[in-house]
C-alpha cells in the first residue's frame, strides 16, 4: 500500500470514528429518502419510475449533506 492509499484509509476511519452516530443516522435517513421521494413523485406528479428514481437519488444525496452538517451542529451545541 502506498503512502497516500494509507493516508486516505487513515483519515477514512478517523472520519468514521468520530462521526459513528452522524453518519449512521445520514445513512437511514437518506435510504428512507429514497424510498419516500420515489412513492411521492409517482403518486402526485404522476411520472415515471426512471424519472422519479433519478429525482429521488440526486435530491437526497443533497439533503443527506445537509442533515450531516445540521447533525454535527446540533451534536456540538447539545454538548454545551
Amino acid at each position: 500500500m502506498t503512502e497516500l492509499t494509507q493516508g486516505i484509509f487513515s483519515t477514512a476511519k478517523g472520519i468514521y470514528k468520530n462521526n459513528k452516530g452522524s453518519i449512521l443516522r445520514t445513512v437511514i435517513y437518506t435510504i428512507g429518502h429514497f424510498a419516500i421521494a420515489i412513492i411521492v413523485l409517482m403518486s402526485v406528479a404522476d411520472v415515471s419510475f426512471a424519472i422519479a428514481l433519478t429525482d429521488a437519488i440526486v435530491e437526497p444525496l443533497a439533503n443527506a449533506v445537509w442533515y450531516f452538517l445540521l447533525d454535527k451542529f446540533w451534536a456540538s451545541k447539545a454538548k454545551n
